[in-house]
């Protein structure tokens, strides 16, 4: 499986972006894709995440009413708008599919739940 994301970059605070992951390879099987994001010296954070047939969502309490994650099954990608973009959303955004079923959790959180990650995309958003 390759994941690839584009359309990070530099944006003023309040502003917007489009994050895009194309996957390929073992598509059939994806459960979830999720994005998570670290910034520099800080752990990995969950963004949000999606279920890949109902596409049912999640996201975290710090991005919830301004990101959104959707997907397009026919392209095999996942995206993530961000919007009123804040200088403590600048980090590498990552996303990554799963392909396993896990008790319990409908909603993939954690890293252990994702097989494959993509290489990131840098965020800046300046004040």
């Amino acid at each position: 499986v390759q994941l690839v994301e584009s359309g990070g970059g530099l944006v003023q605070a309040g502003g917007s972006l489009r994050l895009s992951c194309a996957a390929s390879g073992r598509t059939f099987s994806i459960v979830a894709m999720g994005w998570f994001r670290q910034a520099p010296g800080k752990e990995r954070e969950f963004v949000a995440t999606i279920r890949w047939r109902s596409g049912s969502t999640y996201v975290a309490d710090s991005v919830k009413g301004r990101f959104t994650i959707s997907r397009d099954n026919a392209k095999n990608t996942v995206y993530l708008q961000m919007n009123s973009l804040k200088p403590e959303d600048t980090a590498v955004y990552y996303c990554a599919d799963a392909h396993n079923v896990y008790s319990g959790s409908y909603y993939y959180v954690q890293p252990l739940h994702y097989d494959y990650w993509g290489q990131g995309t840098q965020v800046t958003v300046s004040s």
